[in-house]
């Protein structure tokens, strides 16, 4: 009876040890769950109250203050600019990508200017910039034709952004001989901006009167800008570019627009010029984020557009001494258009983030002299674009 007794009693011993096992081993899961639970919810709260608020950075971009500023940066938008925290000016981004090779560096032909005319005979194909005003035409017949669509349509891509002190092109009642701007003349800093550069045509938009056009702004990446002035921006497209690549964007142009060999058979129809003519304002409502990769196309804003061929531009070419890039097609809005100084700011400041040097076109070039109705082509042609009136 005893034996059998002390059998049960250590049998009853080891389940309720194995029992007790078993408890602590659920016990220390439930705590394991417990606190990898409770980690997660903390570090979900955590993150949320870091997305809604701005986290501050240390900005890689310029600052007009001898210490980098801290610039509180908005993660949720994605958005990468910033604010410097001590003067409220926005902080773009000029972060390069990795260096590496560069398949476009030197492919700008050796293609020379020549004489426009000689024997009294017009010595090379249509010339830009010329009048653009709604039914005007050129007498310059050379046979080609303008590309009709949009460039991307076409199998064209943007391959640099520049731009030009006044307008090159003339569109009557937008940016004529009658536009005005802030006087190149009477204040030396300003005529120390233009230097020696070529001013061509101004808007007519302009209002001394009104603050928007007269109020500084503190350029951080644009050379040589002045607020009031008017300028031609130009966006050269190439079928032959490194398009979709992270040499796409090339100074010169022309690096970009020969980059590949062996593509280019038509130069009217697979090299293009995007031309949109802007008044600069220091007014943060007519901001555009994007001023690098084309026309601006929203509403009015690249809606009416001439359509024409012509060639390269520049002061280095006039009435008698004429560019043998041609013919090239040429889309310019008619229109002329407010943008912030902030919008090129911005475009100054990508231009500085590409892998090639672009440094020779942060600031205006000098504008070409109106082409001569004999030096014009007379394919120019009126297109809405689809949406517009």
């Amino acid at each position: 009876m005893c034996d059998s007794t002390d059998e049960k009693k250590t049998v009853v011993v080891q389940q309720e040890a194995g029992l007790m096992k078993i408890v602590l081993a659920m016990g220390a899961i439930f705590i394991t769950v417990f606190v990898a639970m409770l980690v997660a919810v903390l570090v979900l709260a955590f993150n949320m109250k870091n997305e809604s608020q701005p986290v501050q950075l240390m900005s890689t971009g310029t600052s007009s203050s001898s210490t980098t500023p801290n610039v509180n940066v908005n993660i949720v938008d994605n958005d990468y600019s910033g604010t410097d925290s001590a003067t409220g000016m926005t902080v773009f981004a000029t972060t390069k990508p990795p260096t590496g090779s560069n398949p476009c560096a030197g492919k700008k032909p050796d293609v020379p200017n020549v004489e426009c005319v000689m024997d009294a005979i017009v010595n090379v194909g249509p010339q830009s910039g010329s009048n653009v005003t709604m039914g005007y035409t050129g007498t310059n017949d050379d046979g080609s034709l303008p590309i009709t669509t949009p460039y991307f349509e076409a199998g064209l891509c943007p391959v640099n952004v520049h731009w030009h002190l006044g307008a090159e092109h003339l569109s009557v009642g937008e940016y004529d001989e009658n536009g005005s701007g802030p006087s190149l003349v009477d204040n030396d800093e300003r005529r120390r901006l233009a230097g020696d550069v070529r001013q061509g045509f101004q808007c007519t938009s302009y209002d001394s009167s009104d603050t928007k056009f007269t109020t500084p702004y503190e350029w951080q990446h644009c050379k040589d800008m002045v607020v009031g002035q008017t300028y031609e921006v130009h966006w050269p497209h190439s079928a032959a570019g490194a398009c979709g690549t992270i040499n796409q964007y090339q100074t010169p142009f022309y690096d970009g627009v020969f980059c590949r060999d062996g593509v280019l058979t038509d130069t009217a129809s697979q090299i293009g010029v995007q031309a949109q003519v802007f008044i600069i304002v220091n007014d943060e409502s007519y901001y555009y984020p994007d001023l690098m990769r084309g026309m601006i196309v929203d509403g009015e804003m690249g809606a009416d557009i001439a359509k024409y061929t012509g060639s390269t531009t520049g002061t280095s070419r006039d009435n008698d001494i004429c560019s043998q890039y041609a013919p090239i097609t040429w889309q310019v809005d008619r229109k002329c258009h407010m943008v912030s100084a902030s919008t090129f700011d911005k475009m100054c400041a990508d231009m500085k983030a590409q892998r090639d040097d672009m440094t020779d076109d942060l600031h205006a070039h000098g504008s070409r002299e109106l082409v001569a109705d004999h030096l014009a082509a007379d394919n120019h042609q009126r297109k809405l674009v689809r949406g517009s009136k």
